[in-house]
């Protein structure tokens, strides 16, 4: 059982401190350097980026946006880039 909360604290450890800009691996060594084990160390990283995917926001692609000119018989015009445009890649 106390594994299990020791394993809980690291993860809020973790949480807490990742929010103030520390990295993963200089946490991770200061436990270790602390006399934690590694492998609590690393299930409680395990944990941590398990529960912090979970709540990290789905991100959705970018709608792509196409138009097209049409003319008074609601027929589509081409519109021809300049020689220049299409030499430079504009």
């Amino acid at each position: 059982m106390g594994r299990i909360d020791s394993e809980k604290k690291l993860v809020e450890y973790f949480k807490k401190n990742l929010v103030k800009g520390y990295t993963l691996d200089a946490l991770k060594f200061a436990l270790i350097n602390q006399g934690y084990s590694r492998t609590i160390v690393e299930r409680a990283i395990q944990q941590t980026n398990k529960e912090l995917s979970e709540k990290a926001p789905i991100l959705k692609e970018k709608p792509k946006i196409t138009y097209e000119i049409i003319d008074e018989n609601n027929k589509p015009i081409s519109v021809k880039k300049s020689f220049w445009k299409r030499i430079l890649g504009l």
